[in-house]
């Protein structure tokens, strides 16, 4: 019998890149922001970061597939240890931004799915505002995640597999529901399509700016987040000088067609100005307002009363938010320790003071573990009793998340031509065969993110909300000062045992 094991195909591998990178939310997301003006940069992010960013991560992959340290291994190979410990620390502390704004964001499908619709921002604990009141409970959570993951109960992540498989249903529901709506509506969308413009302008005048549109490519590209993972895929892929790139192509074909038909869809249900304009919807429940829509929607096709249609809406609303939670849930319980755990032990051990580096009898690094929370507690206390509504506090916890999710892309991509340039080194997986064209693609990806990125950052300056601007330039300029000092510590350490 033999112990090989079972290659991907190409439609296995389609749907393992389709699963891996494709978010329910963003659809929403980009139908807030830019109505069907969204479409083209989801489109455009794939063909100029996706694509070339996901061959890239799969060269990288296959050449150091017998590497246990992933990204640190990449790139101290490539371009050096100092360099290659700044860009693991800063790919670690983007999921540390991720938690900050996930522990506050997390109450949004839990109020949905207890309420029937967003309640956080009328929540008040000891007289608190609604924003710090979500601050603490964000704390609350993110203590409690740690408790319990500190202790090795993972179990918890097969459970919360429901959520991932229900927020993927969620898109069927989407579709037939649209559909349903349209034909009984006689073809007629509630957001107009009037012509080649509803492509070009948004119906959100916070975007109608060229600097405010160039903005939200940080938003399409954050739509393939998840596309270095896709690297760990080519040595598991039936002949993958053929099938991988093929497989890349069609999927970034089918992502973006996916995202394409969803902000489409939601336009069937929701007239931007009726549904979308009002104070209370933001990044953080976008989602759900939309899902909300979308049942009332469907009972006033189906001609019930405007009671039933209420209903329909509640629950519709519902399901979504406990299908998000549940997601939302799994993915803490799993990135609390996963990134961290990356950069403890794929980093050199002596980097590291000895108490963070002890894995306990659960295989947890439990005190980096709460030195992690601390940390994250610490951000989540700072933003949420800085003083905005808890509209602006999710908004601003959205980009801060965005912009720190990107930015490794920039290192990563930076790091690409000194890799193409190392040599004796085995490839069994070469997408860009040309040095100059490897250096192009690398220019364009760099650009690309490293653009989107400062025309995010310098929107909500120049429209007067600085301190927007201070918090998203503050957690990757900290970060990256901190991991500096960390590493010119341990050289320091490492020239004076050398004497």
């Amino acid at each position: 019998m033999s112990n090989e094991v079972k290659k991907m195909g190409l439609i296995s591998l389609i749907l393992m890149i389709f699963t891996s990178v494709f978010g329910f939310a963003n659809g929403p997301v980009g139908f807030y922001l830019m109505g069907y003006s969204a479409i083209p940069w989801y489109i455009l992010a794939a063909i100029f970061f996706f694509i070339p960013f996901a061959l890239m991560m799969a060269e990288y992959g296959s050449a150091y597939r017998h590497e246990q340290g992933g990204i640190y291994s990449w790139m101290n190979d490539s371009v050096g240890p100092r360099y290659a410990f700044i860009v693991t620390f800063m790919w670690f502390t983007s999921y540390v931004i991720w938690m900050v704004s996930t522990s506050s964001k997390v109450w949004i499908p839990f109020s949905t799915f207890i309420f029937g619709t967003d309640r956080t921002q009328e929540w008040s604990l000891f007289g608190l505002s609604s924003t710090q009141t979500i601050g603490i409970l964000g704390i609350l959570w993110m203590v409690i995640v740690t408790l319990v993951a500190a202790k090795g109960l993972k179990q918890i992540t097969k459970v919360t597999t429901v959520g991932g498989i229900a927020v993927m249903g969620l898109n069927v529901v989407l579709i037939l529901t649209s559909l349903i709506i349209l034909i009984l509506n006689g073809g007629q969308f509630a957001q107009e399509i009037n012509g080649v413009d509803a492509f070009i302008t948004s119906p959100n005048p916070a975007y109608l700016s060229p600097l405010a549109v160039f903005s939200f490519v940080v938003f399409a590209i954050f739509a393939y987040g998840g596309t270095e993972a896709v690297a760990g895929l080519v040595d598991q892929t039936e002949n993958p000088k053929k099938t991988f790139p093929k497989g890349i192509l069609i999927a970034a074909v089918v992502i973006s067609v996916g995202y394409a038909l969803a902000i489409l869809l939601w336009g069937v249900s929701a007239n931007w100005q009726d549904v979308l304009s009002g104070d209370t919807t933001n990044m953080g429940n976008i989602t759900y307002v939309l899902m909300y829509n979308l049942g009332l929607e469907f009972g006033h096709a189906i001609g019930v009363s405007a009671a039933v249609a209420t209903e329909i809406a509640i629950w519709f609303a519902r399901i979504t938010g406990l299908s998000m939670f549940l997601a939302y849930t799994g993915a803490f319980f799993t990135l609390i320790y996963s990134p961290l755990k990356a950069l403890i032990q794929g980093t050199p051990k002596e980097i590291w003071p000895k108490k963070l580096t002890k894995i306990n009898k659960a295989g947890m690094p439990e005190t980096a573990m709460w030195i992690q929370c601390l940390l994250v507690c610490l951000i989540v206390f700072l933003v949420s009793f800085g003083g905005s509504t808890a509209s602006a506090f999710y908004n601003k916890l959205t980009l801060m998340a965005n912009v720190s999710m990107t930015l490794p892309y920039v290192f990563l991509g930076l790091a690409f031509p000194f890799f193409k340039n190392r040599e004796g080194l085995e490839r069994p997986f070469v997408a860009f065969k040309s040095k100059g064209f490897a250096y192009l693609v690398t220019f364009v990806v760099v650009a690309v993110v490293g653009f989107a990125n400062v025309f995010t950052i310098i929107q909500p300056a120049i429209e007067g909300a600085m301190s927007d601007t201070i918090w998203m330039v503050a957690g990757p300029v900290f970060f990256a000062i901190l991991a500096f000092g960390i590493y010119e510590n341990y050289a320091m350490r490492q020239k004076k045992n050398k004497l």
